[in-house]
């Protein structure tokens, strides 16, 4: 769907996705790199935006859906502005993950299945390998790697990012 043919205030709604599908020509051999685009600035694929796509690119929804759950990077959840991964591999669940991951939880009030907090700040995740053994027990917050981590220490570096947000 072209975006002159929607009503106005959903291209003002959808404005950052038009302009993704723009960007990428609106060329479905792109649906991969679009998804990604996507994701980067909803943090996860809301299902609306899904369908938009799929609408955009001429293609059946249930093929953007697909690839959205094919591809684990993808997530069909909000996710928090900090994602946390805590590794629990065999290295790292035998040097204590498994106590990183519940001193989180319970910091982060993370109560039952739910892995985000209210706010959308944390997401907590588990990871089978981070590829870190030698650093274990690791975790990664976004993109940076911290290895041989306490708990203690876990709690630390959520709670510099949350003073830096102003909490």
């Amino acid at each position: 769907m072209a975006a002159t043919a929607m009503p106005p205030e959903a291209g003002r709604k959808y404005e950052k996705v038009l302009e993704i599908l723009d960007r990428n020509r609106r060329d479905k051999t792109r649906l991969v790199a679009i998804l990604q685009a996507v994701q980067e600035e909803y943090r996860y694929l809301p299902e609306e935006v899904m369908t938009l796509v799929a609408t955009s690119l001429a293609i059946p929804a249930a093929k953007v859906f697909g690839v959205a759950t094919f591809y684990s990077h993808f997530a069909l959840a909000p996710k928090g502005k900090y994602l946390i991964r805590v590794c629990d591999g065999t290295a790292c669940h035998v040097k204590g993950s498994q106590e990183l991951v519940d001193t989180l939880r319970a910091r982060l009030n993370l109560a039952g299945d739910r892995g985000t907090t209210p706010d959308l700040l944390f997401t907590l995740e588990t990871v089978s390998c981070l590829g870190a053994c030698g650093l274990a027990p690791a975790m990664v917050v976004n993109d940076q790697v911290h290895g041989q981590v306490e708990p203690a220490a876990a709690w630390a570096i959520v709670d510099r990012l949350r003073r830096q947000e102003g909490l």
